[in-house]
C-alpha cells in the first residue's frame, strides 16, 4: 500500500492541510501527519528525511509559511518526491512563500503547487504513485472523467439559462 507523509511548519498549517488529507483518504493512501519546523527544530527535519525510505513512505508533502524552507531542508536529504505546498500568509499574501518553496538550488528539486494548493499537492502525489500502483492510476483516470463530467453537466446547465 502506498504510504505518503504530510509535514507542515506549523499547527496553524493544519486547517489547510485537512484538504490534503481528505483527497488521500479518498484514493486510499496511507498516510502520516507530522508538524517539523525546518528552523525550530532541524534535528528533527534531518531525522525525518534521513528515515523517510526506512518508515515506507513514496511521496512527502511539506506545507510551510513564510520563509517556507521545510519542503527544500526535507528534499536536501531525501531522495523520495517532495512536493511543497506554499502557505498564504500575513505579510506578502503567499508570495514570500511561493518564492521559498520554488526557488531551489540545482539539484535539489521540490515540485510546488499553487499557494495553498493542497488538494492539488495530494493529486501530483496520487500520480507520482500511480506509476507504480496501476490501481490508482485507474482511480485518477476516473477522477478526471468526473471533472470533466462536471464541466460539460455545468455547461449544459449555463447553455440552458442563456436561451
Amino acid at each position: 500500500m502506498p504510504k505518503v507523509a504530510v509535514i507542515m511548519g506549523s499547527d496553524s498549517d493544519f486547517p489547510l492541510m485537512k484538504k490534503c488529507i481528505a483527497v488521500l483518504k479518498e484514493f486510499d493512501i496511507a498516510y502520516d501527519v507530522r508538524i517539523i519546523s525546518a528552523h525550530r527544530t532541524p534535528e528533527i527535519a534531518h531525522d525525518f528525511s534521513k528515515n523517510a525510505t526506512k518508515e515506507g513512505y513514496e511521496a512527502i508533502i511539506a506545507a510551510a509559511g513564510k520563509a517556507a524552507h521545510l519542503a527544500g531542508v526535507i528534499a536536501s536529504m531525501t531522495v523520495i518526491p517532495v512536493i511543497g505546498v506554499p502557505v498564504k500568509s500575513s505579510t506578502m499574501d503567499g508570495l514570500d512563500s511561493l518564492l521559498s518553496t520554488v526557488q531551489m538550488p540545482k539539484g535539489i528539486p521540490v515540485a510546488t503547487v499553487a499557494i495553498d494548493g493542497a488538494e492539488n499537492a495530494a493529486l501530483l502525489a496520487v500520480q507520482i504513485l500511480g506509476i507504480k500502483y496501476p490501481d490508482l492510476m485507474q482511480k485518477m483516470l476516473d477522477y478526471k472523467k468526473r471533472l470533466a463530467e462536471e464541466v460539460i453537466e455545468k455547461d449544459k446547465k449555463i447553455q440552458e439559462e442563456v436561451l
